[in-house]
């Protein structure tokens, strides 16, 4: 099983940035990011597949985060500008099963701890 661990989260103001990024053990595997934020179900964000860099984003996020990986690092990345309150949340990484322009699908058999990203004046 893949080991991930999530860094980066923080408090930011709303405008501002972020960069989050996911360690793995292994790297081998299309790789998202999901975001739960209290009271509500944990929810896609992006997602990139393992070689050719195809990649997916939830409406709410387009235009504003962009998803890479660097496999010789074994690290995903994930920009997020232009942050908005709603964009609150426990953030993960999680390994998957199928990334594409449309849509993805599990199996999400590898999840790290999350990071918190606070987006507050």
């Amino acid at each position: 099983q893949v080991q991930l661990v999530e860094s980066g989260g923080g408090l930011v103001q709303p405008g501002g940035s972020l960069r989050l990024s996911c360690a793995a053990s292994g790297f081998t595997y299309a790789i998202g990011w999901f975001r739960q934020a209290p009271g509500k179900e944990r929810e896609g964000v992006s997602c990139i597949s393992s070689s050719d860099g195809i990649t997916w984003y939830a409406d709410s996020v387009k235009g504003r985060f962009t998803i890479s990986r660097d496999n010789a690092k074994n690290t995903l990345y994930l920009q997020m500008n232009s942050l908005k309150p709603e964009d609150t949340a426990v953030y993960y990484c999680a390994t998957i099963g199928i990334c594409s322009r449309t849509y993805y699908t599990g199996p999400f058999r590898s999840w790290g701890q999350g990071t918190q990203v606070t987006v507050s004046s």
